[in-house]
């Protein structure tokens, strides 16, 4: 790093550059879901053959008889070539999908990704239910942790080895130290059980009350957001540190710039950059369905629905939910990439 962000570089690149840079992006991530979806796929429709199971068997249970599941496998198309399978697959999510035995003829509609073997209902509307309540656990967290989480790095940074900093970095250890499931069992013992100041809903839906939403996700977006902020706190005290040490820092200060305008005009945005970078990994991990925050809360999102799909052996289910985390990762990425360009202009140069 030479130098700091120079503001007349801002306008340098033209919109067919940011065009074309943003049009190569949603192909790779076109590219990179599809690859997914096929590593995935393959996985799991081959795995249980490769086990000795017949996905049949999965989908009707032991007790079927040999015609019932002659009529499954023709159904599904399990008796078509890998390949076929996933092409039928793949097109039925933006066209729909007709699964046929002779007379018998079931239409799942766009987007489809099957039908659940546990439920027998469309893996969308499953899917469908649970977005909701993921997205609005990563919304309301992320902006905890990651106000929190920098604000207190930064802090700890300009106020290097006094008794704030010790204080700060020795929570946050212990922030990073304590999984999720701990923390949310000791928050919903105090908070929920003994104190009574919070009060969890069985279940969430669309047709709820933004009271009942935000009663019952405060606690684990608390929970989740110490345990992140714990993580960018100490990931922005060190960056920080380290952004504080350049020349063009010093050199601002040498012109006299004031302390507030050197801190967020230089030294920030550029501290800003690998935070960034971490933080679409975690928004799309965390989209792609919080397992632990969601199992520990009872919350019915992606991550719970993945434990049921899981232990019951739903295959379509599973595929699903991986197929939301690939993309939840990508545009989570795709964001991030853009949004460096606005936070540090020599992006756009490069």
């Amino acid at each position: 790093m030479t130098g700091a962000p120079h503001e007349g570089a801002l306008d340098t690149a033209g919109p067919r550059t940011v065009l074309a840079y943003l049009i190569r992006r949603l192909i790779a991530v076109i590219i990179m879901v599809l690859v997914v979806l096929l590593a995935t796929f393959t996985v799991f429709y081959m795995l249980p053959k490769w086990a000795g199971q017949d996905i049949a068997v999965l989908f009707a249970g032991k007790q079927a008889g040999a015609e019932q599941l002659e009529g499954i496998r023709t159904k599904l198309g399990l008796n078509d070539p890998l390949l076929v399978q996933f092409w039928d697959f793949v097109k039925g999510i933006p066209m729909g999908r007709d699964y046929a035995n002779g007379s018998d003829v079931t239409h799942c509609p766009a987007p489809c990704f099957g039908y659940s073997f546990r439920t027998e209902a469309p893996v969308w509307e499953t899917l469908k239910d649970a977005l909701p309540v993921t997205g609005a656990l990563a919304a309301g967290a992320c902006v905890l942790w990651l106000g929190a989480g920098v604000l207190t790095g930064v802090v700890s940074a300009l106020k290097r080895g006094t008794i704030w900093d010790r204080a700060a970095m020795t929570t946050a250890l212990g922030g990073v130290s304590l999984p999720v499931f701990f923390t949310g069992m000791i928050a919903m013992g105090v908070f929920v059980h003994n104190l009574g100041w919070v009060k969890i809903a069985d279940s969430l839906s669309t047709d709820d009350s933004i009271d009942v939403w935000f009663q019952t996700l405060i606690l684990p977006w608390v929970v989740l957001a110490f345990l992140n902020a714990a993580m960018y706190a100490r990931l922005t005290r060190a960056t920080m540190l380290e952004v504080l040490g350049e020349d063009y820092i010093r050199t601002a200060r040498a012109k006299g710039l004031g302390e507030a305008v050197v801190i967020r005009r230089h030294a920030l945005r550029s501290a800003m950059t690998p935070i960034l970078t971490v933080f679409g990994l975690d928004l799309g991990v965390l989209m792609g369905g919080a397992v632990l925050t969601e199992s520990t809360f009872n919350l019915p999102g992606l991550g719970l629905e993945a434990v049921r799909a899981i232990s019951s052996k739903d295959l379509p289910v599973i595929l699903g939910v991986t197929l939301c985390a690939a993309l939840a990762i990508a545009i989570a990425n795709l964001v991030v990439d853009l949004l460096y360009a606005v936070i540090d202009p020599r992006v756009r140069l490069g």
